[in-house]
């Protein structure tokens, strides 16, 4: 069985044992859109609950998305909620770590390996080093054109 199966299981307590043998650990409450890759089975990933991941998103091992502010007093601003956008690749090792408010890595970002980043990225743009800053912009892919049967099809 694949292991982005289990993850689409890990409602369900044998799937959430057998995802914790590897070392994930993805709470059953975080939505995931769908083409979720795992690579390297995600040995080590850890997601905290209030995250949420979109759609076509590769996951590398050892990977960590979670609060940086854990050390902050109850009146203090508290970490919301952290956004991974559509097709986002995270690379080995990288730690997303949100902060108050929300954090966002927008869509089609790389964060690299190793990476610790602790803010919010644009769309499509390349990030590494500790603390994670941009280093650079990713090509977006061209659009699918739409077949000239789709578009000139009528009622």
């Amino acid at each position: 069985m694949k292991i982005e199966r289990l993850v689409e299981l890990r409602r369900f307590p044998p799937a959430r044992q057998l995802l914790l043998v590897y070392g994930i650990d993805i709470p059953a409450s975080v939505p995931i859109g769908a083409g979720l890759r795992l690579q390297h089975r995600g040995a080590g990933t850890v997601v905290h609950e209030l995250v949420s991941i979109g759609e076509r998103v590769t996951i590398y091992h050892q990977v960590t998305i979670g609060r940086a502010d854990g050390h902050l007093r109850m009146h203090e601003p508290r970490m919301e909620r952290i956004e991974i956008g559509d097709d986002v690749v995270l690379f080995p090792g990288a730690k997303v770590l949100g902060g108050p408010g929300v954090t966002r890595v927008g869509d089609g970002t790389i964060v690299a390996a190793n990476a610790v980043l602790t803010r919010s990225t644009g769309e499509w743009e390349i990030w590494g080093g500790i603390p994670a800053r941009k280093i650079g912009d990713r090509p977006r892919p061209e659009p699918v054109p739409v077949a000239a049967s789709q578009a000139t099809a009528g009622p």
